[in-house]
């Protein structure tokens, strides 16, 4: 299983929509607003990768995934 935040970026405008869009996709935990460099964190967990599908939603301009590492 894999754990991950995923940090977005989205064209102005669009943070409310990018967040409620990720919150019905598979595999994301959370979506939250973000005040800084980046617009929305998305907390996913999942079999797999869910980066393509967070990157096709619309108002998605730029994604970094930072996966969990357990010791």
């Amino acid at each position: 299983m894999l754990s991950a935040y995923v940090l977005i970026e989205t064209q102005v405008g669009k943070v409310a929509h990018v967040a409620q869009a990720l919150t019905d996709l598979d595999g994301v935990e959370s979506a939250e607003d973000l005040a800084g460099p980046y617009d929305v964190i998305a907390k996913i967990q999942a079999p797999g990768l869910v980066a393509s599908r967070i990157q096709a939603v619309d108002g998605v301009t730029r994604t970094l995934t930072c996966t969990v590492i357990h010791r």
